[in-house]
């Protein structure tokens, strides 16, 4: 059950309010074209992570989902079929 839906295109969340939304997950889970990256805010670099969940309009990348503790942000196949399913 989806209890909250954000459209992108309609509200630009940027790095700084990224990363407040971020900082407390468990994982940041990252799916871009073939790539997958899994992140731990608590011990990964702030900035690795930043580069890899915003896009180049400065704003967080599209899809993202927010799955109890968890965030995953983009589009992979290979990762939505393992959170997903």
């Amino acid at each position: 059950m989806v209890e909250t839906r954000v459209l992108a295109n309609k509200e630009k969340i940027n790095s700084e309010t990224a990363w407040e939304m971020l900082k407390s997950a468990s994982l940041i889970r990252t799916g871009k074209g073939k790539k997958q990256q899994k992140w731990n805010p608590a011990s990964d670099d702030k900035a690795d992570i930043l580069k890899d969940v915003i896009g180049p309009s400065g704003n967080l990348r599209a899809p993202t989902w927010k799955i109890g503790n968890e965030f995953v942000v983009g589009f992979n196949p290979e990762l939505y079929a393992e959170v997903f399913a």
